[in-house]
């Protein structure tokens, strides 16, 4: 998972960072609301395990992003601060219930659900996914739901066990450019793996199925393969793109090639709508599931839905 972030930041320029850089602590009426939520069901977040810059603002609005199979990853990437472990098959048969319980009282209108990679297990955790999903759409049938998944080993089987019940979104991270992807990623993934997932995604999902990917500045991409990667994305099918800066989670994780600059951003939005992607967000902040139903409203307008 894209888990590019940095602890609170409100004076970047004191620790060494660009003055765009610039997060804020948790403030409104929603964060305590939403944080006890969590805690009661017992479930794990992107926000809270990737250490997301965006925590405040979006649970100050009232929207987190559920992580399933729990909050051990069986992968090392270079740049995600979620704990490397191998879990041995251990599957907590609860948590889509917890996760369906938790929407419905949470009174979500949109619910992004991420999950860890889990090589340990045969189907990558796919079924779990999927009983997630049926149970929130049984118990919250009102709610949008949006899965970000990992690569599932690159299963066809694993990936029609998602698609079977399908979300309304099914995103999927290249991360980085094509030249990166070995240097920054996990060995086990892959630039045309992950390529691959979102192309198949459409073939073996419904016509109405929007696909999402997300790719982090701020490496050591150069233009030309930025421009290459959009291609890429859009030949698989793509609909929606996030761009957001790199952030080093602790020493131990690959450094900041460069800090990109806001204009740029939008620039490269620009680019990217120019290539055909129906909604685009890009910025210093922005990560997989920032403003994701937004995004996902434009997809279907585009649609003409």
């Amino acid at each position: 998972m894209a888990s590019h972030a940095l602890p609170v930041v409100s004076d970047p320029v004191r620790y060494g960072l660009p003055e765009w850089i610039r997060t804020r602590p948790p403030r409104g009426p929603l964060y305590p609301e939403v944080r006890e939520l969590l805690d009661r069901w017992n479930l794990g977040t992107v926000c809270r395990e990737a250490r997301c810059p965006n925590l405040a603002e979006c649970w100050s609005a009232g929207t987190a992003t559920l992580m399933l199979l729990g909050t051990d990853c069986t992968r090392r990437c270079g740049f995600c601060a979620v704990t490397t472990r191998w879990p041995h098959g251990a599957v907590d048969r609860s948590e889509p219930t917890r996760v369906a319980e938790a929407v419905r009282a949470w009174g979500l209108r949109y619910v992004v659900l991420t999950q860890v990679c889990r090589d340990d297990l045969s189907d990558g955790g796919a079924s779990v996914l999927a009983e997630a999903v049926r149970r929130l759409r049984a118990a919250a049938p009102a709610t949008l739901v949006e899965l970000l998944i990992g690569d599932l080993a690159g299963s066809d089987t694993a990936l029609a066990t998602l698609l079977e019940d399908p979300p309304d979104v099914l995103a999927h991270n290249l991360e980085t450019v094509r030249s990166l992807s070995r240097a920054i990623r996990d060995r086990r993934a892959g630039y045309d793996r992950s390529l691959a997932v979102l192309r198949r995604a459409r073939e073996l999902g419904p016509p109405g199925l929007v696909t999402k990917s997300s790719i982090m500045l701020g490496l050591g991409e150069e233009d030309p393969e930025l421009a290459a990667a959009f291609r890429d994305l859009r030949e698989a099918g793509v609909d929606l793109l996030t761009l957001g800066q790199y952030l080093r989670p602790s020493p131990d994780h690959l450094p900041v090639h460069r800090y990109v600059p806001p204009e740029e951003f939008a620039r490269r939005r620009a680019s990217a709508l120019a290539a055909g992607f129906s909604g685009v967000e890009a910025g210093p902040l922005v990560r997989s599931s920032y403003h994701a139903e937004e995004l996902y409203r434009s997809a279907r307008s585009a649609r003409g839905a």
